[in-house]
């Protein structure tokens, strides 16, 4: 049966009708940006057998009735733009229930949908260009719904997110900076002539005493949605684990935000443990959220420590939800782009789920040239603040872009497996002006691939370029290495354990998001291969608990 269609919401209109009704009312003007940055458009769901099933026109009238309630009540509202779930919080008053609207596993949660890649044929563009990305928030934030007995948001998978967030191994370079490793097989989830190839680039290491001294301004949301299932008390363990790494030439300042911003205490040495952590534990949640507010104090406060010889950061921890000032990733940028010029970089951490801004703290990272963390637990914490501290702080390359030249000859079509938000136009390879992603020592980025190639063809398949600035020198480098066809294996058992589990990976998020691209794809499989890989890599505690993850899914896929 054909699945019914549902209407388009023109945003213009409806944010339109909202600023006029609400100027009748005499609204909270604090939660006017929350229900702007909420109206979006919804699209028709993919028809996934585990999926919400269409909604009848029961659930439409019951949508129009909600929409007539967001126009006379203050309140947030999320139109996830992949789905007919809204959830709405009523704010500053009780109603008398405290469930989330429509079922939804969370309230006031927002996620961004960037796309899906298409198939391309090489015929009429031969180039894949995209900026490098080495966030991991997306996979932690999914395995948080998951934890808590829900499917993930669709619009809350990154494809490449989820595949980062898994040791490759890759070899380390021996002279440059990165080393290029390419990887392929036939396809075990695509159909006949499916191809997969994975583009790896391991950044260098470097050791933990070669660190460079930092400067790290805590940036800390202090306000009343914090109190929310202890996040602040997550944020505070979190930090203790970061401050114990550090040196004493180390330098700590810490900013905090509710309602307005505080400098709460200015930088110190990192040796002077007890100070800072006392700063940390007196803490208490409440009040608004003035993100810009807190930012901006903090950028102020950095930009008085920046030295060449050093590192100089904000380190954002928060829900991500801003209802004071200015409260988009955008307008707040506005105020402390010079900031970032000057050489002060941004990294965000999440926490929380509910009251939660995916779409604020990614953004933020990706234009403060910092990187997008998701805590979901100390352990992640642990993983970032302790066991990659170096990697999360010490750049090694500025403006990373990747190009594939796809060789026409051989390969016939080619589809980028996510990077939908990090796409570079072709001819801005070579623009050094355009922004592009910072990578952290030892750090490594993969891209998967899935091509279609021409038959009985041999010879080059593609050429990959990376070009990159060196943080300290500023000098502009480019590298590049070409793949053939000889390269790519008969059979996907051959290849590695660490691509076997990267194609999975890859292969459950398309599925998580409703890729039209795996829509004949089924969990079951993916579950096959992720035991598989469990067998493959024994000692690797996360692939244990990716197979864990993805054996969650069936099951809470029926309870819908």
């Amino acid at each position: 049966m054909r699945e019914r269609e549902f209407p388009e919401f023109n945003e213009q209109l409806i944010e339109a009708a909202l600023a006029e009704e609400l100027n009748s009312v005499t609204p909270r003007r604090d939660l006017w940006p929350a229900v702007q940055a909420g109206v979006q458009r919804a699209v028709q769901k993919s028809p996934r057998r585990w999926l919400v099933p269409s909604l009848g026109s029961a659930a439409l009238i019951g949508l129009v009735v909600l929409a007539i309630v967001v126009v006379t009540v203050p309140m947030t509202t999320k139109f996830s733009s992949r789905s007919t779930l809204i959830s709405a919080e009523i704010l500053g008053y009780s109603t008398g229930g405290s469930a989330t609207v429509n079922d939804a596993p969370y309230d006031a949660t927002f996620f961004k949908h960037y796309g899906v890649n298409p198939f391309i044929d090489t015929e009429d563009d031969r180039l894949s260009t995209f900026a490098m990305d080495v966030d991991t928030a997306s996979y932690t934030v999914a395995r948080r719904f998951l934890r808590d007995g829900h499917l993930p948001e669709p619009d809350s998978v990154r494809v490449e997110e989820f595949v980062n967030f898994f040791k490759q191994g890759y070899q380390l370079p021996e002279e440059e900076a990165f080393a290029i490793h390419v990887e392929g097989s036939p396809s075990p989830f695509g159909g006949p002539n499916h191809w997969l190839l994975r583009v790896g680039l391991q950044g260098r290491a470097v050791e933990a005493e070669e660190r460079k001294d930092a400067t790290l301004i805590f940036v800390i949301d202090v306000s009343g949605s914090m109190a929310r299932e202890n996040r602040l008390g997550l944020v505070k363990r979190s930090l203790g684990l970061l401050v114990n790494e550090l040196r004493p030439a180390d330098r700590v300042g810490i900013v905090v935000y509710g309602s307005r911003g505080q400098v709460l205490l200015e930088p110190i040495s990192g040796g002077n443990k007890d100070a800072i952590m006392e700063s940390i534990d007196a803490l208490q949640p409440g009040g608004s959220t003035n993100a810009a507010e807190g930012l901006l104090l903090a950028y102020e406060m950095a930009i008085d420590e920046v030295q060449s010889d050093r590192i100089t950061r904000l380190i954002l921890l928060s829900d991500g939800v801003a209802n004071v000032g200015r409260t988009g990733p955008e307008s707040i940028l506005d105020l402390v782009k010079d900031f970032v010029a000057e050489g002060v970089t941004l990294s965000t951490v999440g926490v929380g789920m509910g009251n939660y801004n995916d779409i604020l703290m990614e953004q933020l990272a990706n234009d403060g040239d910092g990187n997008y963390s998701y805590v979901d637990t100390l352990d992640q914490a642990r993983r970032i603040f302790v066991e990659n501290l170096t990697g999360t702080l010490q750049v090694i390359a500025r403006d990373a872009k990747v190009q594939v030249d796809f060789n026409p000859e051989v390969v016939s079509r080619y589809r980028l497996l996510g990077y939908e938000n990090r796409r570079v136009a072709d001819q801005d390879f070579r623009n050094d002006a355009v922004d592009a992603g910072e990578i952290g020592a030892g750090h490594s980025v993969t891209a998967l691939y899935e091509l279609k190639l021409v038959d009985d063809a041999d010879g080059n398949v593609a050429t990959v370029s990376l070009r990159y600035q060196e943080p300290d020198s500023g000098e502009v480098v480019e590298m590049s290495r070409e793949i053939d066809r000889s390269e790519i294996r008969a059979e996907f058992e051959e290849t590695s354990p660490r691509f076997q589990l990267a194609a999975t990976v890859a292969e459950y998020a398309e599925i998580l998001r409703e890729s039209y691209w795996a829509q004949d794809g089924s969990i079951e499989d993916v579950l096959v291969y992720a035991e598989r890989v469990r067998k493959l890599l024994p000692d690797d505690s996360d692939v244990a608990e990716f197979a864990e993850m993805v054996s969650m899914v069936e099951p809470l896929a029926l309870r819908r």
